[in-house]
This record gives structure tokens, sequence and C-alpha cells, in this order.
């Protein structure tokens, strides 16, 4: 090569950042076997949702799953639509791969690829002196770290630290399987308070729709309870909190798990699949 050679680079506008052949796919990414049947249950019971993929770690143990997650944190680049468990209790254990995940994604969220976050509340939300605006700097730290575009507070896996056993450094990591002891009040005439059996019956993906839409008002009854109890003083907000549009709080918004969720589900899908119609018309122009 002589110092006459000349090298002619060309700008095809490709941005090897974004990831454009994403499919109507969903990758569910939790540790918990629980939570993620729920949420696969859900979706497969819900016909707008049959040309959907749904992908999620299958393992038993949280060792495998945690493994798995790793594994596929590359593939996740198909997918519209990522759900993170974001629960305090086994966040620590995620953020590697959750970090990765974000990293390969982020320049396409909320364009071609959305995420939703469903998790629990800062700590000491049910104490004394405390109110719904303490979710802001909550909702706001998962905004930076997970960028969704909807976040689910589910009460099922909210739990306060006198809620859980204390464990020794050494014994193995253990999800919490029971519901948390402040809604044992509210279920009294069920005798097996087994957190994969209250999501079992609450779902009711096996039954008729009738008895799903008494399950639903159950669930909704439930909540609206064990939440103005909490807070007595925030009637409007907790109103807002049980609509599909969820509660404004400043600038973060918040839902509650599953109400609405497969709409929540199926929006962003489709919303996702338009962005990159409109974005394959204007590369084509």
């Amino acid at each position: 090569m002589t110092v006459e050679d000349t090298y002619h680079l060309t700008d095809d506008k490709v941005d090897i950042l974004s990831h454009r052949n994403r499919r109507d796919q969903i990758h569910v990414l939790t540790i918990d076997p629980i939570l993620g049947t729920d949420v696969c249950e859900r979706l497969r019971a819900d016909d707008r949702f049959r040309h959907c993929t749904v992908i999620r770690p299958d393992a038993t143990t949280v060792g495998e799953a945690l493994e798995q997650l790793e594994q596929m944190a590359k593939e996740t680049i198909t997918s519209r639509l990522l759900i993170f468990d974001v629960r305090r209790v086994t966040l620590p254990r995620l953020r590697k791969p959750f970090n990765a995940i974000v990293g390969y994604n982020r320049r396409d969220f909320n364009k071609l690829c959305y995420s939703i976050c469903i998790g629990d509340g800062p700590p000491t939300l049910f104490q004394n002196g405390y109110s719904l605006t303490a979710f802001i700097p909550y909702l706001s730290a998962h905004r930076v770290d997970h960028y969704p575009a909807v976040f689910f507070y589910d009460p099922f896996l909210h739990y306060e630290p006198n809620e859980l056993e204390t464990r020794g450094i050494d014994e193995d990591f253990i999800i919490p399987d029971e519901i948390p002891r402040r809604l044992a009040g509210y279920l009294q005439k069920v005798s097996d308070r087994k957190l994969g059996r209250i999501r079992r019956f609450f779902r009711a993906t096996d039954e008729e729709e009738e008895v799903r839409k008494k399950r639903r008002r159950m669930l909704k009854r439930l909540y609206r309870r064990q939440l103005s109890a909490q807070f007595p003083d925030y009637p409007q907000e907790i109103k807002s909190l049980f609509s599909r549009r969820g509660l404004r709080l400043a600038t973060e918004k918040l839902n509650l798990y599953p109400l609405f969720f497969e709409d929540w589900v199926y929006r962003l899908i489709h919303k996702a699949g338009q962005n990159a119609s409109r974005g394959a018309g204007q590369s084509g122009q």
C-alpha cells in the first residue's frame, strides 16, 4: 500500500446499536417460578397473544434460573417487550444480567422495544408517616435503570422488613413463597396461603369467563381494602391506582399488578411493531 492509497468511507446510516429485526416476542426476566408462571399463564390465556412467543427461565432452582438469564441476555435483542422482576429481595442477584440486557437494548427502548417492571415498593412503605409519595424516588431509580414504559406494583411481592425471615449468610437463598403477613387477614377463609396457590386462584385461567371476572373483583376488593387501610388520606390517589392509566406521581406512573396487565402488554407490543414498520418505510424511501 502506497501513501497515495486512500480510503473511501461511506456512511450507510445503519445504527449498529439498534436491532430492527425484532419479533412479537416477550422475555419474562425473573428467577421466581411463581411470578414467571403467573405472567406467562395470563398471556397464554389471552387470544391477543396467540401469535406471540413468551420466553422465560424454566429452571426450578434460583441458581440455575440465574444462569439461564445470563445466557439469554443477548437473545433479548429479538424481543419487542421485556418484563423485569425488580423486587428488592432478588434484585441484587439480578443486577449483572439486567445490566447486560439493558445495555444490549438501551438504544431501542421506548421505540422498537419496551419494558415493563413488576416489583414491590420502597422499604417500610407501610410504616407510620409514609405515604404514596414514597414511591416517587423509588420509581425514578427504576426509570434510570430499566426504562419502563409502565411500572406494576404487586402487593404480593411487597414484604416489610418484619415480614421476612432473617437468614444466615451461609444459608441458601430462598424466594418467599408465603403471602405477606399483612395480607393474611384479608384471606382468613383460605387455609393454604402459599403464594403459588393464591396466584393460581386469582388468575383462574382454566375457569369460565364469569368465574374469572368474579375472581378479579375479589382481588380488587382485597387490594382496595388493604391500601385504603394503609393510606386513609389518599382516596383519590387509590382510585386512580385502580384505573388502566394508573396513578400519576410527579413525573412517574404507578399501576397495580395484575390489573390491566395484559392490556398494557398488548398495547406496547403493538406500538413497538408500528414503530418498526414506520422506520422500515422511512428507510426505504
